[in-house]
């Protein structure tokens, strides 16, 4: 995937700013595609002379014009043809995991603190993740109204948390696991 693509879909879902986007960047997109604030203004201009997207001055009062970013038709095409292509599942680079299988050449003991460090980062993330779930998605499927339509792109946003909150889980737990290793470990020397 290209970061255009991303762009793309932010964009779809909600026009904005380059400072918007990066923002959205920031709080939502960023968790599993990112990219600096130089990279979506580079990429931005591109997609423009590529005829992607487009852009509208938006006055604003006491502060210069700003430029509000939507999808043109070129983009919409462009993402269509993106979305049908195959994809070959991503390879994983887990620094950590090498680090564990490493201390089996050295004290396992002294890569807890690294562990414990990792497993924080990732209940902080997942406490995040529930509670954007409760703020934007806190009405389950069986309160929706039977004659309410699915909206897809929420639908398919809640999808792409849920699986989010799954992978922090999943984290959390083989970690759990690690430093019960580790600890073992250590005071089996």
């Amino acid at each position: 995937m290209a970061l255009e693509h991303a762009i793309l879909v932010s964009l779809l879902e909600k026009p904005g700013s380059g400072y918007e986007l990066a923002r959205r960047f920031e709080r939502s997109i960023g968790h599993f595609w990112t990219a600096t604030h130089q990279q979506i203004y580079r990429v931005l201009k591109r997609m423009e002379a590529d005829g992607w997207i487009e852009v509208r001055e938006v006055p604003q009062q006491g502060r210069p014009d700003k430029k509000e970013y939507s999808v043109s038709a070129p983009g919409l095409s462009a993402l269509g043809g993106w979305l049908h292509e195959p994809i070959q599942p991503e390879s994983v680079r887990h620094e950590l995991a090498v680090k564990i299988r490493g201390a089996a050449f050295d004290d396992p003991h002294a890569l807890v603190g690294e562990v414990e460090r990792h497993q924080r980062m990732h209940r902080d993330r997942l406490e995040h993740y529930l509670a954007g779930e409760l703020r934007d998605f806190g009405r389950s499927d069986a309160d929706a109204a039977d004659d309410e339509l699915p909206d897809a792109g929420r639908e398919l946003q809640h999808a792409v948390l849920r699986g989010g909150i799954a992978y922090e889980r999943m984290m959390i737990a083989w970690l759990d696991d690690v430093l019960a290793t580790l600890r073992r470990l250590g005071t089996a020397r």
